[in-house]
């Protein structure tokens, strides 16, 4: 769009990968909404734990800010978010209740919450709310943009009074993400940070097959898995898989498992960002089931879909290798095709300029004398 908009986010994290998806999903819309004209300001708290951990390049064509804490943002950033044409408070962010009080007060541009977490923020309002969000707020978002999609924007809309909520899913970067040549090391991995609600179907899908398949090794990588799972003799662990070393770490199995954490199963149309990440690398992705995943992905051409243990079995053992790399090959395609950073870069432009639209003609209805009718 012609001059651009200035854009302020303030976000998980954008300088460390650790322990999070926020980050990378961070820097490839970034660095595309800059390419586009956008001038755009990163704010993130300034967390010990990805401070110890930080694996960004410097910043090229926009602007990072880190701050100590609540006190200090208001202090310091007052300026940047008054002036902003939009403001958009990212899911998890420290003191998230707070920070989106505080920019809701303060912005005189479009206030917007972007869900990276969308079924379980839902899960969590249901429950009386979540550390970053309160149901209240929702309404005073002029766009809600979620990593889900389907029903759930509907909801939001419905019952929780959202003016305008849309689809914005999580996207790969591709100068990151893309096959490397590698030799196979595993038969079957699975990257992703612990959770306890996904940590049965990870036992189901690959512990119990790796148990049975004692001649292959098998590869569980991500942190904070508790030190009590015992893992079977042919499951390596590894700690942490920065960005980086993502195409590497995929072009070494022979397929990668996708699981997906509960309420996102129960909500539908939730893809992760390490589906993604990984297609893009053009590995063979074995994936649990959920609602929305067939129509992101042609199950049996693009991507196959596992309930039971004897799923993932079969096709370890009846894929051929040249198979299995048309499955990844067909899966990168359709990344390509619909789900890099630039792709979103576009769609977030568009839902933007239709909110900041929208909320103009709001304010002009209401400014109207009582019985006129905007033309």
């Amino acid at each position: 769009m012609s001059g651009g908009l200035d854009i302020v986010i303030l976000g998980l994290s954008i300088t460390s990968s650790w322990g999070n998806g926020h980050a990378t999903t961070y820097r490839g819309l970034v660095r595309e909404l800059a390419a586009r004209g956008h001038r755009v300001t990163f704010l993130e708290r300034d967390a010990p734990w990805y401070r110890a951990h930080r694996d960004m390049a410097a910043p090229d064509g926009w602007t990072l800010a880190l701050y100590g804490d609540l006190a200090e943002l208001r202090d310091t950033h007052a300026d940047v978010v008054k002036a902003a044409d939009a403001v958009i408070v990212g899911s998890y962010v420290p003191e998230g209740r707070a920070v989106g009080d505080w920019v809701q007060a303060t912005a005189t541009g479009l206030p917007v919450f972007y869900d990276i977490d969308t079924p379980v923020t839902l899960a969590g309002l249901a429950g009386g709310g979540t550390e970053y969000l309160d149901a209240g707020q929702i309404a005073r978002y002029g766009l809600y943009l979620s990593f889900t999609g389907g029903p759930t924007l509907r909801r939001l809309e419905r019952d929780f009074g959202s003016p305008m909520a849309r689809a914005l899913y999580c996207s790969v970067d591709p100068d990151v993400h893309r096959p490397v040549d590698m030799e196979t090391r595993w038969a079957l991995g699975y990257l992703g940070t612990y959770s306890p609600d996904r940590q049965p179907t990870l036992d189901r899908l690959l512990c119990a097959v790796a148990g049975g398949m004692p001649g292959e090794r098998f590869v569980v990588a991500g942190p904070q898995y508790p030190a009590e799972i015992v893992w079977p003799d042919n499951v390596d662990r590894i700690h942490h898989v920065g960005p980086e070393s993502h195409p590497a770490f995929y072009s070494g199995q022979r397929f990668t498992l996708n699981v997906t954490r509960a309420d996102m199963i129960r909500a539908g149309w939730s893809p992760s960002v390490r589906l993604f990440e990984a297609a893009a690398c053009a590995a063979p992705i074995i994936s649990d089931s959920w609602p929305g995943l067939d129509e992101l992905f042609r199950p049996g051409r693009e991507i196959l879909v596992a309930r039971e243990t004897a799923d993932v079995v079969a096709a370890l053992r009846d894929l051929s290798p040249e198979q299995a790399a048309a499955l990844g090959r067909r899966a990168r395609t359709r990344i390509l095709a619909a789900h890099t950073a630039a792709h979103r870069a576009a769609e977030l432009e568009e839902h933007l300029v239709a909110a900041l639209s929208h909320r103009a003609a709001r304010r002009a209805r209401r400014a109207l004398p009582a019985g006129r009718v905007a033309m």
